[in-house]
């Protein structure tokens, strides 16, 4: 595989000087070209030209829905079969008869399963940029699983309406019975499902790198440009940030399967550059696709579950609030909105909540609510810039094709 790179690399690279009308091109002005048309489309965001930004969002929702609707109109077969499927689920679903049952926990694990799916895959998926749900969602949600297992002395929470509220089971518990391994399972299926989402996230990268070495074309892609140029440019290579991604390159390039994994198995910012690495080179979509799955889902969210089930355990969290109030000067004024906080999600747990909100409680829940307002705010605008930008390149490789053809 590495020598097969390598050939295609030298081959490549000799190609550097494209014929044009019996001419050479300097790939130099080449390249500077690409770099003015990529500073172009950098300043076409929302905060600097608002209307334009709009209008080629809009464009672009126009173009991509008539590429799928092309692409649907040849899949024919394929659309009447999904229609049929439908229609047989909705008279399923909506048809009365001792099936319901079943059909009603269907839909509560397929609702389930899809909306931490969902939030792994906007984790990760390129449209410049992640949200962050695991800070967002999952996090939070095994911190308050955490917390109610050591007041509840129980992970029998009952469902529903668990897990949109956790109460506390009415049954007395032995003390002592609630361990690590009891809250890990309790939250297996949130944290897999949400790491099987971070995989296939990854995947665009991958797709993209992979088309574009087969096609032997260079798609104008920030991140696979400067892999390229990374690979060029490997020997000569000082700083830390392009040694700590040569490295990765190496490994997944060298090792495979494994190094794949042990990528995928630690939070890496930089394992988009993995993927990118594996579709350049042709590695196979099962040999990335698996090493990521196991990596993400299994081995990484563990760890990941594991960190934040100790931080929010309750002797450290106790531990934690007794700190700041130990802080000089602010820190007894620090310390009360959380142990009003924790109170009041005592009294949650215990089905209390009719006693009263304490204070500390509206404070620190009104800044995660904005907080997670201006994040969720933040990813639509990259996305809407994202898609405006993608628009705008499709207007420059079209000028630039107009002009070879004069």
């Amino acid at each position: 595989m590495a020598e097969n790179g390598k050939n295609c690399d030298q081959r490549r690279v000799a190609m550097n000087k494209e014929q044009h009308n019996g001419n050479f091109t300097d790939p130099s002005s080449v390249n500077e070209k690409k770099r003015r048309d990529r500073e172009e489309r950098q300043n076409i965001v929302l905060w600097r030209q608002p209307l334009i930004t709009l209008q080629y969002f809009s464009l672009e929702i126009l173009v991509i829905l008539k590429e799928w609707t092309s692409k649907l109109w040849h899949r024919q077969s394929i659309v009447v079969s999904f229609l049929l499927l439908l229609a047989v689920l909705i008279a399923t679903y909506y048809v009365e008869g001792a099936h319901q049952q079943y059909v009603q926990r269907i839909e509560k694990q397929f609702l389930l399963y899809a909306y931490w799916i969902g939030l792994g895959i906007l984790s990760s998926v390129g449209l410049g940029t992640g949200l962050h749900t695991f800070l967002l969602y999952l996090g939070p949600h095994i911190a308050s699983v955490t917390l109610a297992a050591y007041e509840c002395n129980s992970v029998n929470f009952p469902e529903p309406p668990y897990p949109d509220q956790i109460i506390c089971p009415d049954e007395e518990n032995i003390e002592g019975t609630i361990s690590l391994w009891s809250i890990i399972s309790k939250v297996r299926i949130e944290a897999c499902m949400w790491g099987i989402g971070t995989a296939i996230g990854e995947l665009p990268p991958y797709f993209m790198a992979r088309a574009a070495r087969l096609s032997g074309s260079e798609p104008d892609d920030e991140e696979y440009q400067e892999f390229e140029e990374m690979l060029e440019h490997a020997e000569t290579a000082q700083d830390f940030a392009s040694r700590a991604k040569l490295a990765v390159q190496n490994l997944v390039q060298k090792v495979g399967f494994f190094g794949i994994l042990a990528c995928a198995s630690i939070p890496n910012p930089l394992f988009d550059l993995a993927g990118i690495t594996c579709g350049h080179f042709l590695v196979p979509f099962w040999t990335f696709f698996g090493a990521t799955l196991i990596g993400k889902a299994i081995i990484k969210m563990h760890i990941q579950k594991i960190f934040v089930i100790v931080t929010f355990s309750k002797h450290i969290v106790e531990q934690m609030v007794a700190f700041i109030g130990a802080v000089p000067g602010i820190g007894p004024s620090l310390q009360k909105p959380f142990q009003d906080y924790l109170e009041a999600q005592r009294q949650k747990l215990h089905h209390r909540s009719e006693l009263g909100t304490a204070q500390g409680e509206n404070w620190l829940s009104w800044m995660f609510e904005k907080l997670v307002v201006v994040m969720v705010c933040y990813f639509i605008l990259s996305i809407i810039n994202s898609m405006a930008q993608s628009y705008a390149k499709r207007i420059q490789q079209r000028l630039n094709s107009e002009e070879k053809t004069k």
